[in-house]
């Protein structure tokens, strides 16, 4: 794919594919690709199964179809984008058994799924007791930046029974299919990317830590909150956030 095609899927919004998310994302049922939305489980899944769309067998995230029209590259651009993570989980899973603290995180895995496809998100990983969401322009729209604060602010109020950290972060990453031979994903990577993740790993239970300018966007209709500068790990700049309890 040409750098003006991945400009046109991922900065101007590819028709074909946002038309292909509006109707897959009203089909059961989880898990489902990634990028198109297409599912994998339920009639759905076997459906569209049959007609090329299955899991692929590189990676199981995206569907077949995604896959081989994507061959390896992308371009850097502006992003938003979320992560989120449950507390203590060790000691939640010690106190409970195997799938009394899988369905939990099930649970988990399927708010946030909910939550960040209505605000048009990308999600790009659930491992482990975290997920990661991509807000790209092309998917989520012109307002792709407040759509990140407020899915952010959001899914920490969804999850209020569970000890969840969010955090948001937006910024210039490289997105894309990236790997090598038979490992390979899209995905986006990139200091926006690594401060994120930085930034939810200072998000206590029950907080969501929104890097300042992406507050800025949301302040009208959530006031309040702390002001902090954060220094984080392996970077040289201090970051300026906004703490918010939900």
């Amino acid at each position: 794919m040409k750098p003006l095609e991945w400009q046109a899927l991922l900065v101007d919004g590819y028709e074909p594919l946002k038309k292909a998310q509006r109707l897959f994302r009203r089909l059961p049922r989880d898990p489902r690709c990634k990028l198109c939305q297409n599912p994998f489980g339920g009639v759905g899944g076997k459906l569209f199964g049959w007609m090329g769309r299955k899991p692929s067998r590189k990676n199981p995230n995206l569907c077949q179809y995604c896959f081989d029209h994507l061959p390896t590259g992308g371009i850097e651009l502006d992003i938003g984008v979320v992560f989120a993570d449950v507390r203590s989980s060790t000691a939640m899973g010690e106190r409970a058994t195997a799938t009394e603290f899988a369905a939990r995180l099930n649970e988990f895995y399927a708010t946030a799924t909910d939550v960040f496809v209505r605000h048009d998100g990308l999600i790009d990983k659930l491992i482990g007791d975290e997920v990661m969401a991509l807000f790209l322009p092309g998917l989520s729209g012109p307002d792709y930046r407040r759509a990140t604060a407020l899915a952010a602010i959001e899914l920490a109020s969804a999850v209020h029974d569970l000890p969840v950290g969010v955090a948001a972060n937006a910024g210039v990453a490289f997105v894309g299919k990236v790997g090598v031979g038979s490992i390979v994903d899209f995905t986006a990577l990139g200091d926006a990317v690594n401060v994120g993740a930085r930034l939810q790993s200072n998000a206590s239970p029950g907080e969501v830590v929104l890097a300042a300018d992406l507050y800025d966007l949301v302040a009208a209709d959530h006031p309040g909150g702390r002001q902090e500068r954060l220094t984080v790990r392996g970077r040289d700049e201090p970051v300026d956030v906004r703490v918010l309890s939900v």
